[in-house]
């Protein structure tokens, strides 16, 4: 195996992969390294939704919309299925509608269809078991399934960008000429280091100056309920949660309703998202716990909680639980992910907000104009 290449990226989740993917076509022969012989991190323990609409405006809804547009280009080449599009946030409460209509009427909201009880019925019966009040429609959302994406992903970048993906070799240190690792030495001009929920192993110092800890989330696998979803599905709880609403001043009255009438799901940091595989499966969550070092518990308590909100928006019962996971992802108080600059040639990113689907690729292409001298 060669030893010296133009970057080297240690991370071989999504947004590692996507640092490889934006290196890659800007001609630069590429190594990424990971410590694992397979994914196994945030990057297949989520929903693999590509969410858009809620997500904060700004800087974080532009690289949603970008990132959108890339999985939407390399995903067939890729052999990726695109399993659902678009986004349906159910609204039980007359505050909740409220959050809707607002957000319907900004900027964000221009491409989405703010649909009252009557035209949800008609065009998604599917989804007025629940007797929503309103149902905000977005077009913009794609939804593959992590598990096989981020291989399929990984293969691809191997087979048709030259991309080097060694895995099993622990990055250790890293100068000013290269890494060291477990499997040897490797030397590049330019470093980029994504080390999702490795806080400690390099510039651990630097970590900590951005006070993250790690959150756990709860995830579950429904069998198929017997019928197709028109597209991926959340609740009210996603509307003080998700701050493309939660910073709208219309989320201020929902918010002391959601604590009298649901302080359980809210203490549990539990919000729904469903979403459908194409056998039919519904992967549905999640809920947050935070700490430096979660413990390895799932109690059944907290999967209850959200199996009550699953009930509650979509008005069926859960159908039968056939698969339980938890994830871990780096949380920042006050940044959903930042860039370093440990040196000039090396680049030190991690999305601190579980965006890391939604938002990669963009923020890789951020991180290599950058390295390049290209003004933002």
């Amino acid at each position: 195996m060669r030893r010296a290449f133009d970057i080297i990226i240690v991370g071989a989740g999504i947004l590692g992969l996507a640092h490889a993917l934006a290196a890659a076509r800007r001609g630069l022969s590429v190594l990424v390294l990971d410590r694992d012989a397979q994914a196994n991190g945030a990057s297949v323990r989520n929903f693999g939704f590509v969410t858009v609409t809620g997500q904060q405006a700004g800087d974080c809804w532009r690289r949603a919309m970008r990132s959108r547009d890339v999985w939407q280009e390399v995903a067939p080449k890729a052999g990726i299925e695109i399993v659902q599009q678009g986004l349906a946030v159910l609204a039980r409460r007359a505050e909740s509608a409220a959050v809707l209509e607002a957000f319907a009427a900004i900027d964000m909201g221009a491409e989405c269809a703010l649909l009252d009880a009557a035209e949800a019925q008609r065009r998604f019966p599917e989804l007025a078991r629940g007797s929503p009040r309103a149902v905000l429609w977005s077009p913009h959302e794609r939804r593959v399934e992590s598990r096989t994406a981020i291989p399929k992903l990984a293969a691809w970048l191997e087979a048709a960008h030259g991309v080097t993906i060694l895995r099993g070799a622990m990055a250790l240190g890293c100068d000013a000429r290269g890494v060291d690792t477990s499997a040897g030495r490797f030397e590049a001009a330019l470093l980029v280091v994504c080390p999702g929920d490795d806080f400690a192993t390099l510039f651990p110092e630097r970590i900590a100056a951005r006070r993250v800890t790690k959150c756990k989330l709860h995830m579950l696998r429904l069998a198929a309920p017997g019928f197709t979803l028109p597209a991926a599905v959340m609740s009210d709880l996603g509307l003080v949660r998700y701050l493309g609403y939660a910073e709208l001043p219309e989320a201020a009255a929902l918010r002391p309703v959601l604590w009298r009438e649901q302080k359980a799901q809210l203490d549990n940091g539990i919000h729904l998202i469903v979403v459908q595989s194409a056998d039919g499966t519904l992967v549905v969550g999640d809920s947050h716990h935070y700490a430096a070092t979660p413990d390895p518990f799932a109690p059944e308590a907290v999967d209850a909680l959200i199996l009550e909100e699953f009930a509650a928006a979509l008005g069926i019962a859960p159908p039968p639980v056939l698969e339980r996971w938890t994830g871990i992802y780096a949380s920042a108080p006050d940044a959903l992910m930042f860039r370093d600059a440990p040196a000039p040639h090396i680049r030190l990113v991690m999305v601190t907000s579980g965006t890391g689907a939604s938002t990669a690729f963009a923020i890789a292409e951020e991180t290599l104009a950058e390295l390049h001298g290209e003004a933002a």
